[in-house]
């Protein structure tokens, strides 16, 4: 008896050979593995996508900058208060009281020396820029400027350094302790008008002018000119 005998053979006809012991159980695995595979190319494809898409390009600070007449005006104005010159000063205040006794016969003194030293500052407050105080010529990369005038923005004691010297308070007087106050005041006073007198004013001016066209000038501008206008 022979095994096998009366199997049939194997059809030839469709053309296709049986398919390999074990493939068939890898079919639905197979089956798996191709949609993530697809869903992971998807994804490759948006990160790609994402990443090589040209981003907008934001448009250059020159441009903003090079506008006709207010974005100058803008950038300028941003200083806000241009500080461009400070005096340090030191005065010395006597200020002494007079007092009367026993209806006007007899006299005293409250006296005080005080030694003050202090700041002075002065420059051009921007905000106060008009439109008309700005010409701007595009085309020949030219801007005539005129600034606020010159004053004083700050002034202050430097109160590590001014001192009371010497308190005097006869006996009849009566001691006032009012008068250091006062004193601090009259030296306030004192040291602004001795900037004013050493030419802080001007010197703020010419400061202001250099300080001005050099920010212009680094906007791309060649001609600058400024100038300041006349105290109303």
């Amino acid at each position: 008896m022979k095994l096998g005998s009366d199997l049939p053979p194997p059809s030839q006809g469709d053309g296709m050979s049986a398919p390999p012991p074990g493939i068939g159980c890898l079919k639905p695995f197979g089956a798996v593995l191709a949609i993530v595979v697809a869903f992971a190319a998807a994804g490759a494809g948006v990160l790609v996508g994402r990443c090589s898409s040209k981003p907008s390009t934001p448009a250059a600070t020159s441009v903003s900058v090079l506008r006709p007449g207010p974005s100058v005006i803008v950038a300028v104005r941003d200083l806000a208060q241009l500080t461009s010159a400070e005096y340090q000063i030191e005065r010395v205040i006597d200020l002494t009281e007079q007092q009367t006794r026993f209806f006007g016969l007899l006299k005293a003194q409250d006296a005080l020396l005080l030694v003050a030293a202090g700041s002075v500052a002065a420059g051009v407050d921007l905000s106060e820029l008009r439109e008309a105080d700005v010409r701007v010529d595009e085309a020949k990369k030219s801007v005539h400027i005129r600034l606020p005038p010159p004053k004083i923005l700050s002034s202050r004691l430097d109160n590590e350094r001014t001192y009371v010297h010497t308190r005097r308070t006869d006996v009849l007087a009566e001691r006032k302790e009012s008068l250091e106050t006062r004193a601090r005041q009259e030296a306030e006073r004192a040291i602004v008008e001795a900037a004013r007198q050493g030419g802080i004013l001007e010197r703020a001016k010419h400061n202001a002018q250099r300080t001005v066209e050099a920010l212009v000038r680094s906007l791309g501008y060649d001609s600058v000119t400024v100038e300041v206008r006349a105290a109303e």
